[in-house]
């Protein structure tokens, strides 16, 4: 790929990743997207066979990214254990009393896509929550190490739970203090199970 080729696809999902965050992955066409990121919409299908295969890709440019920013909470938190996974809640938060905050785009797209469960961006956005808790179970087994597997992934499960949650509450209800206190709860849920260990 050339390097004018891959600026236009960069351009092309930057553009993809603020319209289908901002607007909804329904709602917002090819033809807008083009117009946002400067070219037209045949270098579109150049780069993207179809929409779809769009959408996919948004996900996985959002995947790390999110990932990295869950770590960079939990490990620039001081505490314990529980301390640090109520960090993650607390930084949503803040996040969702910022006006552009829109929630999680792999739920939101998800629930758009939710009568096409085969739709290549469902797969992104199962496999992106499942890292989230596997990561979550390691750092749980890590604190303890004599923890057992399945403790530790039902723990981490728990947590992913609470988490979800806490997205769709927001949007509900246009109220951030639901994560502080879903935080509240993963902090108390996390110390139960694995003690004040750090």
């Amino acid at each position: 790929m050339t390097g004018s080729s891959s600026n236009a696809r960069d351009r092309i999902l930057t553009a993809a990743n603020k319209l289908f965050y901002a607007e909804g992955i329904r709602a917002v066409s090819l033809d807008t997207i083009a117009a946002k990121a400067g070219i037209t919409k045949k270098t579109v299908y150049y780069h993207f066979k179809s929409k779809d295969d769009l959408i996919e890709a948004y996900l996985i440019s959002r995947d790390q990214p999110n990932l990295d920013l869950f770590r960079s909470w939990f490990d620039a938190a001081e505490g314990t254990l529980p301390d640090k996974v109520q960090a993650i809640f607390q930084n949503i938060a803040a996040s969702a009393r910022h006006p552009k905050w829109k929630g999680c785009g792999f739920l939101r797209t998800a629930a758009e896509l939710a009568n096409l469960p085969g739709h290549p961006a469902m797969k992104v956005g199962a496999a992106h929550k499942k890292k989230f808790e596997d990561w979550m179970a390691e750092e749980f087994r890590a604190a303890n190490p004599e923890m057992a597997p399945d403790p530790a992934n039902d723990l981490a499960r728990h947590v992913v739970l609470l988490l979800d949650g806490t997205f769709s509450t927001i949007l509900v209800h246009r109220d951030a203090a639901y994560a502080e206190a879903a935080g509240e709860a993963a902090r108390v849920l996390v110390a139960g199970a694995v003690g004040r260990a750090s």
